[in-house]
């Protein structure tokens, strides 16, 4: 399966955030648990993956748009929702919890991982496209993480220079995107 990049056929670029902005993507084993649900995710909901990047706070990706939008949010959302809050529950991070608690709803679920809110935006043009891809492998230089875009692990700034790591924590389709001719 291929994208070309038009209004019939757009990419959806979506920012999830954690609950008040808690810093819950830190650590490493953290990241490593919200890249493999995106995956898990990715094959589930079947979207192309074609950029990334995972913040303390938030993740940012496109993708294609085999389904609705509220789909592949439910998906990717959903999967790493129960990764990180069943990893919380397993190392017995009770403080981390407590954060993410809230009263009972829907299903008695206890914890919420993410803002209510999430952006969900189409993309429908190779410009725009490449402005978001852009603005996510920036977003850890501009947050003072890194000084290059291609040193962060937990971004497909790599795949974009064309020197992935053997060991990225995402593979993305680059190499599925069609390109128009001028």
């Amino acid at each position: 399966m291929n994208l070309t990049i038009s209004i019939d056929s757009p990419c959806l670029y979506i920012t999830a955030v954690a609950k008040d902005r808690l810093p819950v993507f830190r650590t490493d084993a953290v990241k490593e648990i919200v890249c493999k649900a995106i995956g898990e995710a990715r094959i589930s909901c079947g979207f192309l993956l074609f950029a990334y990047v995972l913040m303390p706070d938030h993740f940012h990706v496109i993708t294609d748009g085999p389904k609705k939008p509220s789909k592949v949010l439910q998906y990717i959302k959903g999967i790493v929702g129960h990764r990180v809050i069943d990893y919380l529950k397993d190392r017995k991070f009770e403080s981390s919890l407590r954060k993410l608690q809230h009263d009972d709803w829907k299903r008695n679920h206890r914890y919420s991982l993410w803002q209510h809110d999430s952006d969900i935006f189409s993309v429908t043009s190779e410009s725009m496209f490449m402005q978001k891809v852009n603005y996510i492998h920036l977003n850890p230089v501009r947050a003072g993480l890194i000084e290059q875009a291609i040193d962060y692990r937990w971004s497909s700034a790599r795949f974009w220079s064309r020197c992935p790591a053997e060991d990225e924590a995402i593979r993305v389709d680059v190499d599925k995107i069609v390109w128009r001719r001028s």
